[in-house]
């Protein structure tokens, strides 16, 4: 296990009616005046951001609003709230909705304090200084109420990049799992899909002997395969939404993360297919992890034969170990297309003619170096490769 520091400071409220406390919590963490930032029209017909609103009154909390925050957030809308948050004399940035409002809230609130152009932080400089954020989660996914991680597209390019810092994780999170109860299937499926692509990017890892973590990833992978289909047959299973809803802050607030390398190609690979087809990010996950683990699998074939002995609950044949890492990709595929995920490029809406532009984008863009590494480097050729086996 490598050494590390481990600082997660998130308060989190958890459970039914809890949004009625972000008046309160706001003033816990020196809130004065705040943003709410939110997507579309469902936080308003649902009437969250009327509770919101009014918990915000109730503890004699200004607040002023910035919607339209949409899938895969947009550079365009991070530059009107900082130019508002500012105008405004904003103190607080509070985020109502899923990982893209919380990413872009997270993305208002370093940029809101800084000279310089905040996509900076987009190309690798430390966000070392923010507003305080805190949320009000509706979708159980991308685990941005706990990490100190956003992802924005920028879209001067069409690139998706991320930024992190402890200064930008939330101050608190609101989690009420009956919140997620009136999602799509479809939608609930992408995040379950982005859960368990969060603990596999820590899974597959180059450090020895980190057995702790390992077995923390496994129980939350074996949650999702539990509660995953309860809650695609029964949307209103409370239960279920809610073991799916810690497990995703769980799989991302990096506490499964510590001491060990991490992957990330699946998510870099996948970026680019929804930067440029605006895919779902789940659903994109669901198509590019199955292809890029069976492109690495014998880069340490005994850690995907592990995986799908403790996981997926394969037998493990000491002969071939690669037939049984295999059978565990294969039960990840089938795991994914039975909630409903599609299972190939065309599925997403994607075209076997971008894949040029998507390997660009993904090795050259925004002063990348000709490659990506994470598990495994993979250079321009090999990154065409995987995408051809999405086709």
């Amino acid at each position: 296990m490598n050494n590390f520091n481990f600082y997660s400071p998130t308060y989190f409220a958890f459970g039914k009616d809890r949004e009625q406390d972000v008046g309160a919590l706001v003033k816990r963490f020196g809130g004065t005046k705040v943003l709410i930032h939110y997507g579309g029209g469902s936080v308003v017909r649902s009437g969250l951001m009327e509770r919101v609103k009014a918990s915000l009154d109730g503890a004699g909390i200004d607040h002023v609003s910035l919607g339209g925050v949409k899938p895969n957030p947009r550079s365009g809308l991070v530059y009107e709230g900082i130019d508002l948050a500012r105008s405004e004399g904003v103190d607080f940035i509070l985020a109502v909705g899923g990982g893209s409002t919380i990413d872009s809230s997270k993305a208002i609130a370093a940029g809101a304090v800084y000279d310089g152009d905040f996509w900076d932080f987009y190309s690798g400089k430390p966000i070392e200084k923010a507003l305080p954020v805190g949320t009000v989660l509706t979708i159980a996914a991308a685990g941005s109420e706990g990490s100190p991680d956003s992802v924005i597209t920028n879209e001067h390019g069409m690139f998706k990049r991320g930024a992190s810092g402890d200064a930008i994780r939330p101050r608190f999170s609101v989690l009420n799992p009956a919140l997620t109860q009136t999602l799509p299937p479809y939608q609930t499926a992408c995040g379950i899909t982005d859960i368990l692509a969060h603990l596999y990017e820590r899974y597959l890892t180059n450090t020895k002997e980190v057995e702790v973590t390992d077995r923390m990833i496994e129980a939350l992978m074996l949650t999702m395969i539990h509660e995953g289909p309860r809650v695609i047959e029964n949307p209103d299973n409370y239960e279920a939404r809610a073991n799916i809803m810690w497990a995703g802050m769980m799989a991302h607030n990096n506490s499964c993360g510590v001491g060990r390398s991490q992957d990330w190609n699946s998510h870099n690979i996948e970026h680019e297919l929804s930067a440029l087809y605006d895919c779902a990010h789940g659903a994109g996950l669901a198509v590019t992890m199955p292809a890029v683990f069976s492109y690495v699998l014998d880069h340490d074939v005994m850690r995907f034969a592990q995986v799908a002995v403790r996981v997926w609950g394969c037998a493990m044949d000491f002969n071939h170990p690669e037939a049984t890492a295999r059978a565990g990709i294969e039960a990840l595929r089938r795991f994914l297309t039975d909630l409903g995920m599609p299972r190939n490029f065309y599925e997403l809406g994607a075209h076997e003619a971008d894949i040029p532009k998507l390997v660009d984008a993904l090795c050259n863009g925004d002063g990348r170096p000709g490659h990506i590494t994470g598990f495994v480097t993979l250079n321009q050729e090999d990154c065409e490769n995987i995408y051809r086996m999405m086709l």
